[in-house]
């Protein structure tokens, strides 16, 4: 008589443990669907951006400090950079290389292509001047802008369709002014070979394969005492603008914008200062 009872609380206890069981299992299934979903959400490549700049030959050497002193306060931010003259720079925007940001040397590239909807409307980040340089042992025995003119000189500037070439030729009209009418013509006759940017300019210079060279104050600066320099009259000087404007095919617009205006800012603005660059509104 006592075996049905105790059957019954045998089938209760069974019972209660299949039902703890079920509950635990599904506690442990929904466990795991919220740490799925939390890793999902921090997953780090939501932070990682790499930029593209577009940048003009003379910048090489002090963008990617900008760009260092900026990742310090952009975690995951990476940069590629493509420096070249700025007519080439703006002709790969306009096939549509993919780019984030375009720094040039004059803005006229930079209305040119904020004109046609391919950069948002670019601002002047810095300036910057020109200035002669010769070899270091200075074979030609050139010690003034006169000594360019000698029969023999062997001279070479940017081509006409870069900054450097038309900021150039822009000085030596300016230069008649001081030297006399004929002077830029006498000067134009020793020109051997015609560059695509200053950085060939400079290039050229410091191994000698020039005895002569139009380059940008920041050019000659940072190639030390691999040449010498003669500076230009004031008066005769030809101001280089650098403009800046985020691509509006970017697909990494936010962060570019940040980073072209950190480079408006104090500590890009400081830096561009130590390397010879002039401030925007020079």
């Amino acid at each position: 008589m006592n075996r049905k009872p105790l059957a019954g609380a045998v089938g209760a206890v069974a019972l209660a443990a299949s039902l703890t069981l079920l509950t635990v299992a599904a506690l442990i299934a929904l466990t795991g669907c919220g740490s799925s979903g939390s890793s999902s959400a921090a997953s780090p490549t939501a932070s990682s951006t790499k930029l593209t700049v577009f940048a003009a030959a003379s910048l090489n050497k002090v963008f990617p400090q900008i760009a260092a002193a900026f990742q310090q306060s952009h975690a995951g931010v990476t940069f590629t950079f493509n420096f070249a003259g700025t007519d080439t720079l703006t002709t790969q925007i306009e096939q549509g290389a993919p780019a984030d940001v375009f720094a040039g040397a004059s803005t006229k590239y930079g209305d040119e292509l904020s004109g046609k909807g391919l950069i948002d409307s670019p601002r002047t980040f810095a300036t910057n001047a020109l200035v002669v340089v010769v070899p270091a042992a200075n074979p030609a025995h050139i010690t003034s802008l006169r000594d360019l003119t000698k029969p023999g000189v062997k001279l070479v500037i940017g081509d006409a369709t870069v900054p450097i070439g038309a900021y150039t030729r822009k000085v030596l009209a300016n230069l008649d002014a001081v030297y006399g009418a004929s002077y830029s013509a006498k000067v134009t006759k020793n020109v051997v070979s015609e560059a695509l940017d200053a950085t060939s300019i400079l290039t050229s210079a410091s191994l000698g394969n020039a005895d002569a060279g139009f380059v940008y104050v920041t050019d000659a600066r940072s190639a030390g005492d691999h040449v010498k320099t003669i500076a230009l009259p004031a008066a005769a000087q030809a101001i280089a603008s650098y403009p800046i404007g985020v691509v509006t095919a970017s697909k990494n617009a936010i962060v570019a914008r940040q980073f072209a205006t950190f480079v408006l800012g104090p500590q890009a603005q400081a830096i561009l200062k130590s390397a010879g660059f002039g401030p925007p509104s020079q």
